[in-house]
């Protein structure tokens, strides 16, 4: 059976600097449980910088990472699942990558 793995980075605080609710993140948890049955979140803080309309931000992040076997269904999920993330957290984008994967 092939895997997917699908990354999701979250970021910590809004682009004004404000702390985003930790009610966000439980819901967001609670809904890839729902739908997939478990997710793995990296405690180490990433960070990220970008630049966008000449603007530099810099976000502090978290990594969800959720395996699922490969499907049409999982890639559709997690393309609806962006727009939704990128309005709950306030954000111009939500990265998400995905890659097969094995396990041993």
């Amino acid at each position: 059976m092939k895997l997917k793995r699908y990354e999701i980075l979250l970021p910590l605080l809004y682009n004004d600097g404000l702390v985003i609710e930790k009610e966000k993140f439980l819901l967001t948890h609670k809904e890839l449980v729902d739908e997939f049955g478990a997710t793995t979140t990296d405690s180490a803080r990433i960070v990220g910088r970008w630049i966008y309309q000449n603007h530099l931000y810099e976000d502090k992040l978290i990594r969800i990472t959720i395996d699922v076997p490969e499907s049409e269904k999982s890639d559709s999920f997690f393309r609806q699942s962006k727009e939704t993330l990128k309005e709950r957290f306030k954000q111009i984008d939500i990265w998400i990558t995905s890659y097969e994967i094995d396990v041993i």
